[in-house]
């Protein structure tokens, strides 16, 4: 089996493994990346930088990157945005389920690293469902963003985790603004969370000059379940504004509203990325880098196919069509965990942010 230097010789060449050699120690793959719906490669999943399926698990230890190494901290704030000042997702939408409970405001988690320097423009990570994970980012800016190996180091992106607008699944908030096959949750965080958070009185205060990016190679999305397929729509129907994609356990199921104007093209909702319609495979490729991840023991792993709810299938299908596509991209299968196991980010968040940032300059 080919070491793992092998690997990132064929990725980053000679100079970028001697700079890597001291942090990856004994570390090799037991098998290179297999592309496909099959079982993925195995592979430990720390420092590596390559693209293709890996297989972790099933136990699992927190990346020191992901803790307090008592480096320079960078500044947290946080606010709301009141659901009915939106022109996007106002909280009355036709399709909402008066049951269902609905925020009247949104909070809005933002964290600038120690690193950024005000005046310049920040790329940018959203992460949905906020806070999520936005202490183990928080760590993982604060640890990287100085790190020595440059093969392993994060721009100082400013992270922005922006809470759902409530309840989850079909007739839901949440579901109308994670699940719907459309631009619309893209134009919102462009077009109403990012202004606010440049002109937020309090962050102002404190970067009198911040300023975001608009090129869309700094602009990632993460998120899991729901927040995870919302991350693929959001790049996937604007790449003009987001490019850097990271999924957790990912809803690419059929969760859209039956109702939605968007089941007249997407009448199996996210499902019809890998199926159906086979969107990837099907359309042209995307400017995109995109990483993705399933639990063994994820949501309804044992459905059949025609119930188009099976979370372990669905993310398989999704890894192979990219592969098919031939999109940068990474799979990660992890063994022993469920639905948006915190064991999963603790062990490979740092490795994903760094993957999902290679290339950026």
């Amino acid at each position: 089996m080919p070491p793992l230097t092998y690997l990132l010789a064929c990725r980053i060449g000679s100079a970028g493994v001697v700079a890597l050699s001291s942090i990856m120690l004994q570390l090799t793959l037991s098998g290179a990346p297999a592309h496909g719906e099959d079982t993925p490669a195995q592979t430990p999943l720390q420092h590596l930088l390559g693209d293709g399926n890996f297989e972790i698990g099933p136990d699992y230890t927190t990346d020191p990157d992901l803790t307090d190494q008592g480096n320079p901290k960078g500044k947290s704030f946080e606010f709301e945005m009141r659901l009915a000042d939106s022109k996007i997702f106002r909280g009355d939408d036709a399709t909402l389920d008066p049951k269902k409970t609905v925020r009247t405001a949104r909070k809005v988690f933002v964290y600038v690293p120690a690193a950024y320097q005000d005046g310049t423009k920040a790329p940018l990570l959203i992460i949905h469902d906020g806070p999520a994970r936005l202490d183990l980012v928080r760590n993982a800016l604060d640890n990287l963003t100085i790190s020595e190996h440059p093969d392993r180091r994060l721009p100082p992106f400013i992270a922005i985790a922006v809470q759902n607008g409530g309840d989850d699944s079909y007739g839901s908030e949440r579901g109308l603004e994670y699940d719907t096959m459309s631009d619309r949750l893209a134009r919102f965080i462009n077009d109403e969370v990012l202004p606010a958070v440049v002109n937020n009185s309090e962050i102002r205060a404190a970067y009198p000059n911040i300023a975001l990016t608009d090129d869309p190679d700094g602009r990632a999305v993460m998120g899991c379940s729901s927040g995870g397929a919302a991350a693929l729509t959001m790049g996937w129907f604007r790449p003009d504004l987001f490019r850097r994609l990271i999924t957790y356990s990912g809803t690419f199921v059929d969760q859209q509203d039956e109702d939605a104007a968007e089941e007249a093209n997407y009448p199996l909702g996210a499902w019809e990325y890998h199926s159906g319609k086979k969107l990837i495979e099907n359309s042209e490729k995307k400017p995109l880098r995109i990483f993705t991840h399933v639990a063994e023991n994820d949501l309804r792993n044992q459905d059949p196919a025609e119930t188009y709810h099976n979370w372990v299938m669905a993310n398989r299908r999704t890894a192979a069509a990219l592969a098919a596509k031939d999109y940068d991209y990474r799979f990660v299968f992890s063994r022993g965990t469920r639905h948006c196991d915190q064991k999963v980010f603790k062990q490979t968040l740092a490795d994903t942010l760094v993957w999902a940032w290679q290339g950026y300059r």
